[in-house]
């Protein structure tokens, strides 16, 4: 067994003491005569010393009791101070090996490895904290365990670089970039702080007429957009400082970070959907950049990674480059082209229209209701001026938005301020989700969504058709479920293929012995059968839930394809790796009940 670096000790000290040591330095210092003054003065030293001794002796015991092994099946892991936990994680479970370090970790020469798995939301396993090198080490060698290696001396897969941010990229990356963050904190801290300033200060506010209040208002929304692009420009040159893309074997192995540098691995069985992000600007310069989405997990996805969502989410594997240059990539990866796409019927585009435009009229009866209240006239019938320009919003809408289908893709395009190009395998979609609000059928138009293992359709993460017409989005429903099953017939088909072959090649090797190549196959079918993905049936007859309140407030009918299992079939049983369920105990229990 392992320890982990001794480093760590003296590092993890530091990190928890820093916290505690100034929250018990500011309540004895500031609340401690609640106690008697002796908590004032060598009281306060005395209690932040025993504080700072207690979390070097746990961190010491930490270091000791904390464990970890790589076998050739399994990576072991034993911890616990007060109690133990020993963990023993599947290599073929272990989606991603990632490697983190900061700038104090750079420094002592240190480094953080997380172990996520497929379908997980969270790491699974945590080194913390062990030398750069053998956090490399852990790296390679799962990666090469994962792959059947067994010679510690067997050659390295080639490693081919994709892509490299240049600093002129760098440079554009942030120029192109907004970050409305700092600026909702401004906001916030500002309403909390402005009371109280204004209770001390007695600062005089001249009457202005109401252009002067248009200029004012105008004023701060080009304040606004100056710090948002200003903290966009800062968090890009942050986080992909240094931006490398390399394929080595079957992954994607990327690097990036200045302050928090990141090493982490994107396996390419595991993806489930391609996107093409862009906007105006992008657009008008030609980039664009390009996600990738794993099975319930994207590694770096902690709302950096510049597709703009917290959480887990989309890993951007190039976050800027030439429209051309991504779209090339993307028919590397998944030998798919940008199709022509079918819109929206014509009409949806008066829609979209009279939506902006209530938005607007909802604004203006708002500033008229406050304009009664207060003191000071405010220009209320400005956003009626905007009409103009929620048409034209509602006509780029209608423009932007439509779907394909290709021989193996399904492709959706989605957003004109920050649009998103889809690409989905067939053999990825998990379900086929039609539905319909109640604005929606007085318009006689439907959307239709294909639901992956690696996104949440309720917040739009999925490759979604919207509003099309209602018989084309039963054809295209009813065409995703035939799609879907040839491409998993296919896909089993190759695979059993494969394993014959393999098969054959052991039986012709005279020194193997009979009962290794036994074991072998099987442990070749159950992998089969783990990264097998589930076999979607369109449920017959098709069952039509109506909703009395959607989301938003809409009554909603929606039809959904179920998820149904063919007990014949025995490359096909429970929750599969890539359909992104594979992550807990009970589901590998599951699998082997029903084998």
């Amino acid at each position: 067994m392992t320890r982990l670096s001794p480093l760590s000790v003296p590092y993890r000290a530091v990190q928890r003491s820093a916290s505690i040591v100034f929250a018990l330095a500011f309540f004895a210092f500031t609340g401690g005569t609640a106690f008697g003054g002796f908590l004032g003065g060598l009281g306060a030293v005395a209690l932040v010393g025993v504080a700072v001794l207690g979390i070097a002796g746990y961190e010491l015991a930490y270091f000791r009791r904390f464990e970890y092994e790589l076998t050739p099946d399994t990576l072991d892991i034993r911890s616990g101070v007060f109690s133990r936990r020993n963990r023993e994680i599947p290599y073929r479970r272990i989606q991603n090996v990632d490697i983190s370090r900061n700038v104090a970790q750079r420094l002592v020469g240190i480094a953080a490895v997380n172990l996520e798995t497929a379908g997980g939301g969270e790491t699974e396993g945590s080194l913390r904290f062990v030398s750069y090198e053998e956090a490399r080490r852990i790296q390679s060698e799962v990666a090469r365990l994962k792959r059947g290696g067994t010679d510690g001396d067997a050659p390295e897969p080639e490693q081919e670089l994709l892509f490299e941010l240049t600093p002129r990229e760098l440079a554009i990356v942030g120029a192109l970039s907004f970050d409305l963050r700092l600026p909702g904190l401004v906001f916030v801290f500002g309403s909390t702080a402005f009371p109280i300033v204004a209770s001390y200060v007695d600062v005089p506010v001249p009457a202005g007429s109401a252009a002067a209040a248009g200029v004012g208002i105008v004023a701060l929304v080009l304040l606004v957009a100056l710090v948002s692009w200003a903290a966009g420009f800062a968090s890009a040159v942050v986080n992909y400082y240094g931006f490398r893309l390399t394929r080595v074997g079957d992954e994607l192995q990327y690097e990036r970070g200045l302050l928090q540098r990141y090493n982490g691995s994107i396996p390419l069985d595991k993806l489930q959907t391609l996107t093409v992000e862009d906007n105006p600007l992008k657009r008008r310069f030609g980039y664009a950049t390009l996600l990738v989405e794993t099975a319930g997990y994207a590694p770096g996805s902690d709302g950096s990674n510049g597709s703009g969502s917290g959480g887990r989410g989309s890993e951007a594997a190039i976050p800027l480059a030439t429209r051309d240059r991504v779209l090339g990539l993307v028919a590397d990866l998944e030998g798919v082209e940008v199709p022509t796409f079918e819109g929206p019927p014509t009409r949806i585009r008066r829609r979209y229209a009279v939506r902006y435009s209530l938005v607007l009229g909802a604004a203006t009866l708002a500033l008229y209701g406050a304009n009664r209240f207060l003191p000071q006239e405010i220009p209320w019938f400005v956003p009626l001026a905007l009409v103009p320009v929620a048409v034209v919003a509602g006509a780029l809408q209608w423009r932007h938005r439509g779907y394909a289908l290709t021989e193996d893709h399904f492709v959706t395009r989605n957003g004109f301020w920050k649009r998103e190009t889809r690409f989905v395998p067939y053999y990825r979609v998990q379900t086929v989700i039609e539905r319909r609000t109640i604005f929606q059928r007085r318009w006689r138009v439907s959307t239709v969504t294909a639901d992956t293992a690696g996104s949440i359709s309720l917040v739009g993460g999925d490759a979604t058709a919207v509003d099309i017409e209602v018989a084309d989005a039963a054809e295209l429903r009813e065409t995703l479920n035939d799609r879907l099953r040839e491409a998993l017939s296919a896909r089993r088909e190759a695979r059993r293929q494969s394993r014959q072959a393999a098969l054959g090649i052991r039986a012709a090797e005279p020194d193997r012995d009979a009962d290794a190549s036994d074991s072998e196959a099987v442990a070749d079918d159950e992998a089969d059968v783990s990264e097998t993905p589930e076999f979607v049936e369109e449920a017959e007859p098709t069952t039509t839930e109506d909703e009395n309140e959607g989301e938003d407030g809409e009554t909603e009918a929606e039809t959904e394809t179920g998820v149904e299992r063919e007990p014949d079939d025995p490359f096909i049983w429970g929750e599969s790796v890539e359909a992104g369920d594979d992550d807990t105990e009970a589901s590998d229990e599951s699998a082997d009940d029903s084998r």
